[in-house]
């Protein structure tokens, strides 16, 4: 049985503001949780929903850093996301911005923290701010928690998989 099942993805959508906070905890230290998420070829193995092939164009997870990535579905529609990496403090923070190209001219702007609990563990949490209610509902509704929830999962199986 995949221990991920124990660490739920928690998303929360203040009411009347532009904002979706998550977290995550993970059964990995923070360091290991934090290199997945700057090394592109571990990202490329777990971010974003089952079924989807990812495709790297470039990706610098580090301070005034950008990227850009494809994810393709099953049935070959291609979906591009964007940004700038503003600040990124090792196994700590990370500001990025995140476009969809889908929506152009719609940005967020996201925090996330990499909190070391102790014991081997490690929590994220991450606060997205939007331009407007209707881009953050928009969000909500596009299927993003069931696209982290799973990539989440795959990132634990990932790290899973390299410590056996």
């Amino acid at each position: 049985m995949n221990k991920a099942l124990g660490n739920a993805l928690h998303i929360t959508l203040p009411e009347g503001l532009p904002f979706i906070d998550y977290e995550r905890e993970f059964d990995f230290p923070v360091a290991d949780v934090f290199r997945a998420h700057a090394e592109p070829d571990l990202i490329v193995q777990w971010l974003g929903p089952r079924g989807m092939k990812m495709e790297i164009d470039h990706y610098d997870f580090r301070t005034g850093g950008t990227y850009r990535y494809l994810h393709t579905g099953p049935d070959g529609v291609p979906y591009a996301f964007s940004g700038v990496f503003h600040t990124v403090r090792e196994n700590e923070f990370a500001i990025q911005t995140f476009e969809f190209g889908g929506y152009p001219d719609v940005v967020s702007i996201e925090f996330m923290t990499f909190t070391d609990l102790g014991g081997g563990r490690c929590k994220i949490s991450g606060h997205s701010v939007y331009p407007s209610m209707e881009a953050r509902d928009g969000m909500a509704s596009s299927g993003m928690e069931q696209g982290m929830g799973e990539g989440y999962e795959r990132l634990e199986e990932l790290l899973d998989k390299e410590k056996s």
